[in-house]
């Protein structure tokens, strides 16, 4: 398994850096529409159940189920098979350790976006379009720590 990880090694690591920008341009659109979404309903008098809530609804899905999970799992796999690929990562290093961690709070943030869907769903949503867009900043909090764990090995 380690020779088949090792010669097929810099097509895992280009097929993960792709899954990855895939996944974070859905982790940074999804909050935005959050954003537009909840500011729509609130602000502009928009109906829970009327068109433009079910449009909203129906972008936010599209862009979960058709772009962000698959990108994630992707990325997920990719990326394990570069951790698994002889030699590459040194777990005696701090920094596979920051970039797990960071991958994982990643991980976390992806589901809760999705949790939060469900929540227009259900008519549920109890977050402003200010909280959202705070929220919106999480992915690059985790990208940072990543690229920098990863490039800088700290």
């Amino acid at each position: 398994m380690g020779d088949f990880l090792a010669t097929y090694y810099l097509w895992a690591k280009s097929l993960h850096v792709m899954s990855v920008i895939a996944w974070m341009a859905g982790l940074f659109y999804l909050p935005r529409l959050y954003v537009y979404h909840v500011e729509g309903l609130q602000k502009r008098g928009v109906e829970p159940g009327s068109e433009m809530d079910l449009l909203f609804q129906h972008q936010e899905r599209l862009l979960l189920k058709a772009i962000i999970n698959p990108a994630s799992v992707a990325t997920w796999v990719f990326g394990l098979a570069l951790v698994f690929t002889p030699g590459i990562v040194v777990w005696s290093e701090v920094w596979p350790w920051t970039k797990a961690a960071a991958v994982l709070g990643m991980t976390w943030f992806h589901h809760w976006l999705g949790w939060r869907r469900k929540d227009f769903l259900n008519g549920a949503n109890a977050l402003t379009g200010r909280q959202y867009r705070m929220m919106n900043e999480v992915p690059t909090v985790f990208m940072a720590v990543i690229v920098f764990s990863v490039i800088l090995k700290f």
